[in-house]
């Protein structure tokens, strides 16, 4: 115990030398302060107590079984189960509604999430309650915390517009991480994955456990790589995760520091529709540093102060800081687009150079959120919370090298703008059990958000103005106890989002509305010994909604446009079955439809002359498909060996709102193979293999892609570009637990 102590806290000291000495100053006396408030007498600790005080931090933002909303709770025996070292939206395949993507086309790297049909931008994630989507954006890129999987003790997954939350408005879903694991027993542990594209996984755990009835402190450092299933679509990506925690009677704080660092080489541009058959792995990309190289590091001061019988406090203090930039080889570029003057030689006039550029993005994150729980007998609960949170981004381009141009002029900054973002919200939740059977709940969250950019953009165009915006997002529900095992459900909430930085770039100098989202979910639960079933409709009605606009802006990101009156309907079905001592069967469904009232098309005439313009009723959105399907069938044969077979079908999607067939991904059906078997042998405590086989009959599948149309020399030419997943491929992992 004393030798595992001391190389933690030798781990934690070297990891600490790399904090600015501002940075942690300021957290080192947060800390100092916290931790002296609970220097009085307290009483020994148990697992359960503990397990109680970590949750409740939590607890204001996710939903229960009384609340009338649709979620899935994931703990952490089933994360680690598929955790062999692809991202998390991968290991939330098989939740309903889910459908995601892989740039690399192997699940590392940059990967994707939609839910509902819902963009990664509408999913509102947070980390112990912190909002984790990038401010701007409003994405969430999950290369930037590799392996955080394995530092996760649950995850929830609210669909719809679910409880009130912290950060971003969601639209979609939201993602709601805990990782406030507790351990009793110190232990340590290390899993070593190698698999298909040269993939390699290596991390090593360890955890003190208690320490004098109150003190833990847990620690993680990972390392993953890959080559990606695309031409050099490689991944080089570590990260770390520490955390030490004091834990009284009835209060805690816990200090969390972790961080990512990642570097992909570029499959952004996707794989041209008339080299799907013949090269699908193609990458146009060729330089060799045509990376993203982002580094970005969390720090959370958490704590929980039981005030008396029936109010606890919850607050949480959070910093991330984010640095990186990508680098691009730019052909026969013109000076002009940079401010450039064209080089002369002689009588010669040169007006376009091959050149190497970066963007940077320069920023830090922080605030505060909390939350008072209030606890009266068993008919009576509320919470009041919210959170004051803060985004300060620099955004710049650099010029590193240029064929034609002069030495003056390397790390030329063509463009450079900063950005503020304050964002503020306030609760308020209450429960209330009329009787045995019916309880009511209601949620009323107020949400300001300020946004001021100053500057240029990659264009060079000013893109400086100032947005506020205040909203109101009511939440109702009831629910009703058919019998001990069964209930119905049902609830209506409102949702608002503002829009995201490149919804001003594109559409300034006019700003772009607000969405606003009204959700309906109706349901029914069964959550029997051997058997449960969950049914869920849900009418999502929204106003103005951002949707794509078939025209791309200057770097080839997609245009979004309001348009006044869209909505998306379904029904969601899942069930677990245990119909034998060894068997487990599980799966879920989504039956939907997805549909715009009125959208027009604009197609971009290069010939100089008006652009076309097609119109359009009832069409359906984009990347919406009409049928989700997951399932798993698993086999025990023994206590220490599980077998499970995982199926996967989405039914056809578009990838703009015109509804046409050549503009579209097709179904796909993928089954995978899961296999593990683990022992304790006399030298360890754990020996655990595991074998994950990925889209196990070989089936050719674009699970993502992008389409634009235009107009040159009289015609009409429509570009497609898909994503490809891999074939068969396999991740083999062991673990071994001390």
């Amino acid at each position: 115990m004393k030798k595992l102590t001391t190389i933690i806290q030798l781990s934690i000291f070297s990891f600490l030398l790399n904090f600015s000495k501002k940075v942690l100053l300021r957290i080192s006396y947060c800390l100092l302060i916290t931790v002296n408030s609970f220097l009085f007498s307290v009483q020994a600790q148990d697992s359960t107590k503990i397990r109680e005080l970590n949750e409740v931090v939590v607890s204001s933002t996710r939903a229960n079984q009384k609340m009338g909303m649709a979620f899935t709770n994931v703990y952490q025996k089933d994360l680690k189960k598929l955790n062999l070292g692809q991202d998390m939206p991968f290991l939330l395949n098989q939740l309903p509604s889910v459908v995601v993507s892989s740039d690399a086309g192997a699940g590392v790297g940059y990967t994707g999430i939609r839910i509902r049909g819902t963009d990664p931008t509408r999913i509102n994630v947070t980390l112990n309650g912190v909002p984790y989507n990038d401010s701007e954006s409003q994405g969430t890129y999950w290369v930037n915390m590799p392996d955080f999987a394995s530092s996760a003790q649950s995850i929830q997954v609210q669909r719809g517009v679910g409880t009130s939350t912290n950060g971003a408005g969601a639209f979609g879903a939201s993602i709601n991480i805990n990782t406030l694991s507790y351990q009793q027993d110190a232990y340590g542990e290390t899993n070593f994955t190698v698999g298909s594209f040269n993939t390699l996984k290596t991390n090593v755990l360890a955890s003190t456990g208690l320490l004098n009835n109150h003190f833990v402190v847990d620690a993680r450092l990972s390392k993953l790589s890959s080559d990606g299933y695309i031409d050099r679509a490689s991944s080089d990506l570590k990260s770390f995760y520490v955390s030490a925690g004091y834990y009284g009677k009835d209060n805690f704080v816990r200090f969390n520091a972790f961080s990512g660092k990642e570097k992909t080489y570029q499959a952004w541009e996707g794989v041209p529709e008339s080299l799907l058959t013949t090269n699908r792995t193609f990458n146009p990309y060729t330089y060799d540093n045509q990376v993203d190289d982002y580094q970005q590091d969390h720090y959370q001061l958490i704590s929980s102060f039981k005030i008396n019988q029936k109010w606890t406090f919850n607050p949480t203090l959070h910093y991330t800081k984010g640095r990186g930039f990508y680098e691009q080889f730019k052909e026969q570029d013109k000076f002009a687009n940079y401010g450039l003057p064209n080089v002369v030689i002689g009588t010669e006039t040169i007006k376009k150079t091959d050149l190497v550029r970066r963007k940077w993005l320069d920023n830090d994150f922080y605030g505060i959120t909390y939350s008072f729980d209030y606890h009266s007998g068993k008919k009576f609960t509320a919470n009041i919370g919210g959170a004051w949170n803060k985004y300060d981004g620099n955004h710049f381009g650099e010029i590193i090298w240029a064929k034609n141009t002069s030495t003056a002029n390397i790390r030329y900054r063509w463009y450079e703008s900063n950005a503020l973002k304050t964002d503020f919200n306030i609760f308020s939740k209450a429960y209330y059990q009329v009787n045995d059977a019916l309880n009511f709940f209601a949620d009323l969250q107020y949400r300001t958000v300020s946004y001021d950019i100053k500057g240029t953009a990659d264009k060079r165009q000013d893109i400086t103005q100032k947005t506020d915006y205040q909203f109101f997002n009511p939440k109702f529900g009831v629910n009703y106890q058919l019998d001990k095992s069964s209930s119905i459900y049902a609830s209506y909430a409102v949702g608002n989002k503002e829009p995201s930085r490149q919804d001003f770039i594109d559409n300034a100098p006019k700003s772009p509305l607000a969405e606003n989202l009204q959700d309906l979910e109706f349901g029914y639960r069964l959550a029997g010994q051997t058997f449960s079933f969950d049914a869920n409709f849900y009418y999502m009605n929204y106003k103005n909604q951002l949707i794509l606009t078939g025209q791309v802006n200057g770097v080839g990101e997609a245009i979004r446009v309001n348009v006044p009156k869209s909505y998306r309907a379904g029904l969601e079905l899942s069930a677990s079955w245990k119909f034998a001592p060894k068997w487990q069967l599980s799966a879920n469904t989504t039956f939907s439809q997805n549909k715009i009232k009125n959208f027009t098309e604009t197609v971009v005439n290069y010939d100089g002359d008006a652009d076309k313009i097609n119109k359009f009723s009832k069409t359906d959105i984009s990347f919406s498909p009409n049928l989700i399907s997951g399932g798993q069938i698993s086999f025990s044969p023994t206590k220490n060996l599980e077998f499970a077979w995982l199926s996967k079908y989405v039914s056809k999607q578009f990838m703009d709102n015109t509804s046409d067939d050549n503009r579209s991904l097709n179904a796909f059906f993928v089954n995978d193979l899961r296999a593990s078997f683990s022992i304790k042998p006399k030298i360890v405590k754990e020996l655990t293999f595991s074998l994950l086989v990925n889209n196990l009959f070989n089936h050719l599948y674009e699970s993502n892609g992008y389409t634009y149309s235009y107009i040159y020399d009289k015609q009409v030419t429509t570009e497609n570009f898909y994503y490809p997943q891999a074939g068969t491929n396999f991740l083999l992992a062991v673990k071994v637990r001390l």
